[in-house]
């Protein structure tokens, strides 16, 4: 049987192929540097080709080198999901698990489960990770999170998906605003286009964009938000209007502002929220566990009992 690659040393070639640089990658793999650079040449000679190019200058992967990085992270990923099978197996929900979660999810729904979470299941030890959608999928699909929070629809590749609840949007704005005059907000082509944007990369700007048909040219004006607070700030300056997620609603995100919001008429646009694993994880017990939880958690949650009128009124 021919030599193999060790996943210590793919996992110095992933370190270097991250930081293209010996020193930081050694770091962050907790070795020296000569360490590091032994291991990389061990590979290259166990491979038999070359994976880095070096000088005194710069550092550079090879072609190869990267189709070695981008395989050797399936092969770390699958290796831990190894780990954890045998960990799982021993007291499912014990134990690390790497939690991630867009921005738009993550301060609104969390604090309602955590603490039920950490009642249930006293050895569990959740790490938590903020990111926007796209570099969460890629740190699940790389090994680096178990599970992830993300908003539907969205390109999600070949992962397990779970959708947990549906999240409707609601028309935002001052209460001197015309749109917000009738218990029922319309978005109307005026309205579209008073409406402000989360920045790029966040899927609450897509999922803006396609409630309202508007594409991405029609935002001349350019002005943009970083999160859902600053979103919500430039509304209440008069900037204009914002579709906000129910969730956001109901942990009171208005809370001390002189906004208002409106449900939509029907059929109200919405994000799907929704919790994804690996297809190799050997966790998908406990991925189906942390989706009945939350599921139930939502339920039972007091923001989300409606009123007489069948809707629940959002927080101010």
């Amino acid at each position: 049987m021919a030599a193999l690659p060790s996943l210590r040393q793919l996992g110095y070639l992933i370190a270097l192929a991250q930081h293209l640089n010996f020193t930081r990658a050694a770091a962050s793999c907790f070795v020296t540097q000569s360490t590091l650079s032994a291991g990389l040449k061990e590979l290259e000679a166990t491979l038999g080709a070359s994976l880095v190019e070096r000088d005194r200058q710069s550092v550079l992967m090879t072609p190869l080198g990267l189709e070695v990085v981008e395989r050797a992270r399936q092969l770390l990923a699958a290796a831990e999901d190894l780990a954890a099978l045998a960990a799982a197996s021993a007291e499912p929900m014990s134990g690390t698990l790497r939690l991630g979660a867009i921005p738009t999810i993550a301060p609104f729904l969390l604090p309602r489960i955590l603490p039920g979470l950490r009642t249930r299941y006293p050895k569990l030890k959740l790490l938590l990770r903020e990111d926007v959608s796209a570099n969460l999928l890629q740190r699940l699909a790389d090994g680096q999170l178990d599970f992830a929070l993300l908003a539907l629809p969205y390109a999600t590749g070949d992962m397990l998906v779970r959708q947990l609840f549906d999240d409707e949007f609601w028309l935002v704005g001052r209460e001197d605003d015309p749109a917000l005059k009738a218990k029922r907000a319309t978005v109307t082509a005026p309205v579209a286009e008073k409406l402000v944007l989360l920045e790029e990369g966040h899927c609450l700007r897509q999922h803006t964009l396609a409630a309202c048909a508007r594409d991405e040219s029609s935002n001349a004006s350019g002005v943009e938000a970083t999160s859902l607070l600053t979103l919500v700030q430039m509304v209440e300056s008069g900037i204009g209007l914002a579709l906000v997620p129910e969730l956001a609603l109901n942990s009171g995100l208005l809370k001390g502002t002189r906004l208002v919001a409106r449900p939509l008429t029907p059929p109200a646009p919405k994000r799907s929220i929704a919790l994804l694993a690996r297809r190799s994880s050997a966790r998908q017990a406990e991925w189906a566990a942390l989706g009945d939880f939350i599921e139930a958690a939502r339920k039972r949650d007091h923001y989300a009992v409606t009123t007489s009128r069948g809707r629940r009124r959002p927080a101010r």
